[in-house]
């Protein structure tokens, strides 16, 4: 499969405004890899507190876009009737190499290590340009929605 817009990583995941962090999908392998991009530009909300005089990207959100672009991989990989939630359980190794600020453009390389359903553990690293700003190695939770919790 190939490139998603925003309407289509709209259907697949939950988040919005101000909490979706992807912006489109360049690459997707299902049950495999995924590559998406985040724009980052001086209208993030969190930048008004986060520095007002030196506006970094916090790294919990690089890792939070780092899960999306992950979330969005199992969405398209789930075999489902309906539609699967999918579960950040957890975050280990997490590195963050340089500070991510207005104009940058993060491009997120997502892959599967291994799955014991209904947990996956994946691999992401965030890039700016050709420079390493984060990775971590993501766990989650996909379970079929059966509306139980609406």
């Amino acid at each position: 499969m190939s490139a998603m817009d925003i309407e289509e990583i709209r259907a697949a995941i939950p988040h919005r405004y101000p909490f979706l962090l992807v912006d489109r999908i360049r690459e997707l392998e299902l049950d495999r890899r995924i590559v998406g991009i985040k724009n980052v530009t001086m209208n993030e909300p969190f930048f008004q507190g986060h520095f007002p005089d030196r506006p970094i990207m916090p790294g919990v959100l690089i890792i939070e876009a780092m899960a999306q672009v992950g979330a969005v991989l199992l969405f398209k990989t789930f075999p489902s009737s309906g539609r699967p939630l999918i579960y950040l359980t957890g975050v280990d190794n997490a590195k963050f190499r340089k500070q991510v600020v207005p104009g940058d453009q993060l491009r997120f390389e997502v892959e599967v290590l291994r799955r014991h359903p209904p947990f996956w553990k994946m691999q992401g690293k965030a890039y700016v340009e050709s420079d390493i700003v984060c990775q971590a190695e993501l766990t989650a939770m996909v379970v079929e929605d059966k509306g139980e919790n609406r």
